[in-house]
């Protein structure tokens, strides 16, 4: 409180006093830029069909741009991240006992259109800029941090950033506990007990989504051919599977079974999509980007000796290491525009999960420019791993024959902080749950086609794709 102000104390009016010249204060230094104007308290929310919400193309929505104080302290262990979720607006990111959850909402951008990434950074920036921060840990993840993901397609549904009221967060042993306070909104209970315990689903009625199994067969052997003309030498192919809950869905259900099934992934939850990803787009700590790159996938049969064979026939299969190579190369090209050099494995290594194996190949580069990690998403972003190869040529041919808007499946999705830094995974293995309806949701898996492809083995990768979140909506 500035010393003019002391004399006041006794006046009712004091608290909004206080604000209004602290807000005044601030704004002289941080003025509020034109493009956070998007949109004042009166608009209108836009249609939205199941899933997600859907902008004009290009089009940001952000209330005028919250002025925060952020509080980031120690606190003892207060058990796993996931049990502290409460069953409302839930946001995690957690990889075994590690990585960060959220709730409550201080603001949120929502933004669409093919410079998404850069409004959204550019609107980060300034959000961060005019924040008041105490942080006394230090480590990436503290202070100020935004949970967001995007959509696969710039023409289709809205991406998301949400900062959330209260984070918590583990890393190497230190627990740690930020509070978001925004001028605007009333204060969020930080306490990390008393959330009680989710609730089980009921029973689960699953139905096919845009295409039957025999359709979307038939739509891999048409691209099979397109591949064969040489119009296009990789497209990574969708499908969707409808669920009906019997009860609205507690998601902390679904994110339990998915943390514990799948340890080796990353658990997330943002906005309605929730999954376990096994691929790190990219994560970018102190300068250093990293990307596990997955592509080449083989189901896994439960006899452990029969797995280790398939796991040598998948190291050694030229379909699965073309299939890879392409996503490799996609992802070492987008880092060297931004770093001196990018170090790439000379050959992949097979990465063993509950239900499938993967190739799999750790790319790293030293960025040399200024970008945070929104910004090496907007090279990266649609990577040959979920889109394909020629990139542009790949997404025409998805959008010609999919039959369906994917939304933020296959889109980045994560969290970052106001250094920059953050991690960012690809939302796979995941369902995003129907903002009008919490007992519908979608379900999503996709398979990279090549030459070498067999519509009926894609078939069955992409259900092996659909077991965890299938497994995990169950009572």
């Amino acid at each position: 409180m500035r010393q003019p102000l002391a004399g006041l104390a006794r006046l009712k009016d004091l608290p909004e006093l206080v604000e209004q010249e602290r807000l005044r204060d601030r704004l002289r230094r941080w003025p509020i830029p034109r493009h956070t104007r998007a949109v004042v308290e009166d608009t209108p929310r836009p249609a939205r069909r199941l899933g997600r919400a859907l902008l004009p193309c290009g089009v940001t929505l952000a209330p005028a741009l919250a002025l925060l104080t952020v509080t980031t302290v120690r606190v003892d262990d207060p058990g796993h991240l996931l049990d502290l979720l409460p069953a409302e607006g839930a946001l995690a990111w957690v990889s075994g006992d590690e990585g960060l959850v959220g709730w409550g909402e201080a603001t949120r951008l929502e933004v669409s259109g093919p410079d998404r990434f850069a409004d959204a950074d550019r609107w980060w920036r300034d959000l961060g800029a005019a924040a008041v921060v105490d942080d006394e840990v230090g480590l990436p993840g503290c202070g100020l941090v935004a949970f967001g993901s995007f959509a696969f397609d710039p023409r289709s549904a809205s991406s998301t950033l949400v900062v959330p009221s209260v984070v918590v967060g583990h890393r190497g042993g230190c627990w740690w506990l930020t509070t978001v306070q925004s001028s605007t909104e009333a204060p969020v209970d930080a306490g990390l007990s008393g959330h009680g315990e989710p609730v089980a689903p009921g029973a689960v009625h699953f139905s096919d989504g845009a295409r039957t199994s025999t359709a979307w067969t038939q739509m891999v052997a048409g691209v099979v051919d397109r591949i064969a003309s040489g119009a296009v030498e990789k497209v990574v192919l969708a499908r969707d599977l409808e669920a009906q809950l019997d009860e609205p869905l507690d998601v902390r259900w679904p994110l339990r079974r998915l943390a514990a099934g799948y340890p080796g992934c990353w658990t997330f939850a943002v906005d309605g999509l929730i999954g376990a990803t096994p691929e790190l787009l990219v994560r970018l700590e102190e300068g250093l980007a990293t990307s596990r790159v997955l592509a080449g996938t083989i189901r896994r049969s439960g006899d452990p000796s029969l797995d280790s064979a398939q796991a040598a026939d998948l190291a050694s299969s030229s379909k699965d290491l073309q299939e890879h190579a392409y996503a490799v190369t996609s992802v070492s090209e987008a880092l060297s525009e931004h770093c001196a050099s990018v170090e790439v494995p000379a050959r992949p290594f097979v990465l063993q999960l509950q239900n499938v194996m993967h190739l799999a190949s750790m790319v790293s580069g030293v960025v040399a420019d200024s970008s945070t990690s929104l910004g090496l998403l907007a090279s990266l972003h649609p990577s040959a791993a979920v889109c394909g190869t020629p990139t542009d040529a790949a997404m025409e041919v998805i959008r010609e024959v999919e039959g369906m808007d994917r939304g933020r499946y296959a889109g980045p999705v994560g969290w970052m902080d106001t250094s920059g830094d953050g991690e960012w995974g690809i939302a796979l293995r995941c369902a995003e749950v129907d903002p009008s309806d919490a007992r519908r949701l979608r379900l999503f898996a996709g398979c990279g086609i090549v030459a070498g492809s067999r519509p009926e083995q894609e078939l069955a990768e992409s259900s092996a794709k659909l077991v965890p979140m299938r497994d995990a909506l169950q009572a």
